[in-house]
């Protein structure tokens, strides 16, 4: 079977997933108008909406591009004409819609809510989010060939480096060279603060630069416009490098960090990053169907705990409460470790593990891979090596 069969079949198959929660919620149909999910729906992307009602196919109503040749497809201006094609294809007009209320704009939402005059407009992100999150058998292939080129990519470092060189400088050949694997440029996430191009470099003090971007660590970047990332100031001797660039070489993606340092560094450092492998270890051992994402993140805090390195955990003056979350088509999706979550592991989920630690005037140390979750236990997506890699 070749891709676009796959495809077809796994298109088909999503469909039936979301019709099926649309009957068990009690709703009439779904709208949905972000490009991720328009693009889990049908696989490709446009500026419109895709109305799913809860039995019967699908309609497409599309503002940009012109050319698309989808069944059921129809031209709109505004969100207005919904209603009259709905009737003119003798479709019933539905009365209660899930709709991607939470990131759409207020005044959308409204004007969404008074042309489709429904009685009842609730939130379909959380449902998609939800759905995406347990990934098919085409998913987890297309996550498997991104973390292949994801690693090939981190094997090429240590030939970009020069004696000399600022953070920044870095990690543009480090962007070159993931272009010409294939990368597709965007970091795609979910929610505000989450801006970032492809990803993250941080080397010694910038590492602990706080951020007030949602991920893991922050770095003061190279303009107020985007405090996050590499700073442009120069890599020292003794500092590690932690590499977080995007694993965007398929729509679904990989997450992963690795460390590089320029010459040796502290002593400290290699115990943390120790100390996070083993973190992984453990937790990879316990980890299977039904666990608890909280009981992942407490077993790490004692671990932490245990070899007092507390103030160095996810960051020292601004500290993480955190340590993985779900990757997709998005790389925030569900489940999120925290120590409070309710969730719990699922078979077929996708989740990343960074446990990491921040060393004062060295920099970052501790890696991230990503799992898949089996029948029996997890899977390593991203393999490569994990001890620090001096260059």
């Amino acid at each position: 079977m070749n891709y676009q069969k796959e495809l077809a079949t796994d298109l088909l198959l999503r469909q039936n997933k979301i019709q099926s929660v649309i009957r068990d919620l009690g709703v009439d149909a779904c709208l949905l108008n972000t490009s991720v999910n328009i693009f889990y729906a049908i696989g490709m992307v446009y500026n419109g909406y895709y109305y799913l009602p809860a039995e019967g196919d699908p309609v497409h109503f599309v503002k940009r591009p012109n050319g698309i040749f989808l069944p059921n497809t129809v031209y709109i201006r505004k969100p207005e004409q919904i209603v009259e094609e709905l009737k003119e294809r003798g479709m019933p007009i539905p009365a209660k819609v899930l709709a991607e209320v939470d990131v759409m704009s207020y005044s959308e939402c409204l004007r969404l809510q008074k042309s489709l005059q429904v009685e009842e407009f609730s939130n379909a992100s959380t449902m998609m989010r939800k759905l995406r999150s347990i990934k098919s058998q085409f998913e987890v292939e297309q996550v498997r060939l991104c973390a292949k080129k994801h690693a090939a990519v981190y094997k090429e470092i240590p030939s970009l480096f020069k004696i000399g060189m600022t953070d920044i400088e870095l990690q543009i050949e480090i962007e070159q060279v993931m272009r010409k694997h294939g990368s597709l440029g965007i970091f795609r996430s979910y929610g505000e603060n989450m801006d970032i191009f492809m990803g993250s470099l941080l080397s010694g003090e910038n590492a602990e630069a706080p951020s007030p971007f949602d991920y893991a660590l922050g770095g003061a970047g190279t303009s107020p416009v985007l405090p996050l990332g590499a700073s442009g100031s120069k890599i020292l001797k003794g500092q590690t490098i932690m590499v977080d660039m995007a694993g965007n070489y398929t729509p679904w993606m990989t997450d992963m960090t690795r460390v590089y340092s320029l010459g040796k560094t502290l002593d400290l450092a290699y115990r943390a990053h120790q100390v996070s492998i083993d973190i992984h270890n453990l937790l990879i051992d316990i980890s299977k169907p039904g666990v608890e994402c909280s009981r992942l993140y407490n077993m790490a805090m004692e671990i932490v705990d245990k070899q007092n390195l507390g103030a160095y955990f996810m960051g020292t003056k601004q500290q993480a409460k955190f340590i993985g979350h779900g990757v997709g088509l998005e790389i925030n999706e569900p489940p999120v470790l925290t120590p409070r979550s309710k969730e719990l592991l699922e078979e077929n989920t996708i989740f990343a593990l960074e446990p990491k630690f921040v060393i004062p005037e060295v920099g970052a140390v501790g890696i991230e891979n990503t799992y898949l979750v089996t029948a029996s236990g997890v899977e390593k997506l991203t393999v490569f090596e994990e001890d620090i890699i001096e260059l």
